[in-house]
């Protein structure tokens, strides 16, 4: 049997179309405790018109008991519906949470302007709301015309009436739809530019402080702050104007219905036990239309929850985990390759092209902004604007799997980030760490004897970003991390920017080890210590390769002509843009 298209039309409806027989379950509950709601009706009518009139405390006590039953039943009816909605809220969220994960790490990797936060935050809202109250007035709404039927056998104007409030009530939900969506929405991104506002500063107090910054920032937090409080008063005073309204309406209703109904007893066209039994039914009636105007922001929140989620999801599509390749020899192929950013009108890359064979060291030169960062990005697969081809043995790597290909890749950033926990989950990645691959990444980064030192050794806590380290002991950490489990291709971006001269040191014979062991090594740098170990050069200058060949012929391309060296005594300072040879 095919599945309806409209639950075919994205993942995550389909997900939803997946837990249909936990919706049927909490279809059957809510039929049978909305049947049941009909006792308080049939109670009424047989204490007036039955009990009143025989004075029969036997059948008082009979009605009584039978009602109280019934109730019980009511009661466990809407016990079970909730507890089967809130148990498929929570497969719910397992079932998509690690989608979302990959998905919104993807749109930040991506320089999406979704962030992860918000794609979690999306998440729980739609989970609260399928397991919250205003989920129940879906349910109940079907129940409201047989309540106005059984209302019209008992008086057909009473009916007349009740549907006459149950077209106000629809009428004041679709303007509370009309009037609150859009600046519930508003609302809620300034209130989420606040709080991205404040977590950016405050991962930079230390600067903040020191500098005297707090009061600018303060000030432009409170602009920020004031714009969150403007839309959320205007949300809220419109949502509190559609609930006012709706609550007269609904106590207008009670008195309306007991007037007019009393106006039939008086005529006597209807009991007394009917005048009070049809103004049960009739709040009943309208109680989830009444529902839905009170959760109706929680609904609009929920709606657009839903499209961003959906259109994240749809965006991002799950990889195949199935995809198993062969594991990478290193051979890097960059095809025509022009790589571009946001806000920038020039490619930062533009047009490269080389073929490096595996196990080749190269060093990548360049005055800064020439877009050897970049590079490094685009050779990893993680810059999101790039057209021409990136291949990685012959194969886009962008096609890989990147959990699988992960462990083949080593990469070190110019900014050092490392991840709150021991120095040994650092280097193995936070993954089920190797003792002996871990020390054998910390020799290879000359780090072995260091991390002795520490009170802990390799169980040593690094602190948040490791804040608990120097700068130099940060970056020797992640180049044993970018070296752990020997990976085919690593990239090092400046990996000797806050190393003293025992550091290089280490650096050098790091990157003589992995040479030997035949590794494909991109070493980006404006120092000249460690490019005697690469045999091949890149030189890079406004996005364009202006150099390339083996090491020696590149670096004495850029020696100047014996005509027109300098002076002895007036040496040159070295340019950090074109190194020369140490």
């Amino acid at each position: 049997m095919n599945k309806p298209k409209f639950f075919e039309r994205s993942e995550l409806t389909a997900a939803l179309w997946a837990f249909r027989r936990e919706f049927v379950i909490v279809g059957i509950f809510s039929f049978v405790a909305n049947l049941l709601m009909l006792a308080p009706t049939i109670y009424m009518l047989q204490i007036f018109d039955r009990v009143m009139v025989s004075q029969s405390e036997l059948t008082l006590v009979a009605v009584s008991l039978i009602t109280l039953f019934l109730f019980g039943i009511m009661a466990v009816s809407e016990w079970s519906r909730s507890r089967v909605l809130v148990r498929a809220g929570v497969r719910f969220d397992e079932h998509l949470s690690t989608r979302v994960f990959n998905a919104s790490f993807e749109s930040y990797l991506s320089q999406s302007t979704a962030s992860p936060s918000r794609a979690f935050g999306d998440l729980i809202q739609i989970r609260q709301f399928l397991t919250g109250q205003g989920i129940f007035a879906f349910f109940d709404a079907p129940w409201s015309p047989i309540y106005i039927v059984v209302i019209f056998f008992l008086q057909p104007y009473l009916g007349m009436l009740a549907i006459f409030f149950a077209i106000v009530q629809g009428l004041l939900a679709w303007f509370g739809h009309r009037q609150t969506v859009v600046p519930a929405e508003a609302a809620q991104r300034a209130g989420q530019d606040v709080n991205a506002y404040i977590q950016s500063k405050l991962r930079n107090s230390e600067v903040i402080e020191s500098m005297g910054m707090i009061g600018n920032l303060r000030t432009r937090w409170r602009k920020w702050q004031n714009e969150f409080l403007h839309r959320s008063a205007s949300s809220q005073t419109i949502i509190n104007k559609v609930t006012a309204w709706s609550k007269m309406l609904r106590y207008s209703q009670q008195s309306i219905s007991l007037g007019a109904g009393a106006i039939m007893v008086i005529h006597g066209e209807l009991s007394p036990g009917g005048m009070i039994a049809a103004n049960l039914l009739m709040s009943r009636a309208l109680a989830p239309i009444d529902q839905l105007v009170s959760a109706w922001r929680q609904l609009a929140l929920t709606r657009a929850a839903f499209e961003r989620l959906e259109s994240l999801l749809n965006e991002y599509p799950d990889r195949d985990e199935n995809l198993r390749r062969v594991a990478p020899q290193g051979q890097v192929t960059l095809r025509d390759v022009v790589a571009t950013a946001a806000g920038r009108q020039e490619p930062i890359l533009k047009g490269i092209g080389f073929e490096v064979p595996a196990g080749t060291i190269t060093a990548v030169l360049g005055p800064s902004g020439s877009g050897k960062s970049t590079l490094a990005r685009v050779m990893v697969g993680i810059w999101p604007a790039v057209s021409g081809e990136v291949l990685l043995d012959g194969l886009p790597i962008n096609g890989w799997n990147r959990i699988e290909l992960g462990p083949h890749l080593g990469y070190l950033p110019q900014d050092i980030e490392l991840f709150e926990g021991s120095i040994a989950e650092n280097i193995a990645r936070f993954g089920q760490a190797n003792p002996e691959k871990v020390i054998e990444a910390a020799r290879c980064a000359g780090l072995h004897e260091m991390i002795l030192r520490f009170p802990k050794g390799y169980d040593t806590p690094i602190g948040e970003a490791g804040g608990l380290l120097s700068g130099g002991q940060r970056q020797r950490i992640g180049l044993a991390r970018a070296v752990y489990g020997n990976p085919a291709l690593i990239v090092l971006d400046e990996p000797n920017a806050n190393l003293d001269d025992a550091g290089e040191a280490a650096l050098v014979r790091t990157l003589r080890q992995l040479k030997e062991q035949g590794k494909t090594v991109f070493l980006i740098t404006h120092r000249t210590g460690a490019v005697g170990v690469a045999d091949r050069i890149i030189l890079l200058k406004d996005g364009v390769i202006v150099s390339d060949g083996p090491r020696d012929a590149v670096l004495a391309s850029l020696r100047p002509p014996a005509s027109q060296s300098p002076a002895p005594q007036q040496p040159p300072a070295p340019d950090l843009g074109t190194p020369l040879p140490a």
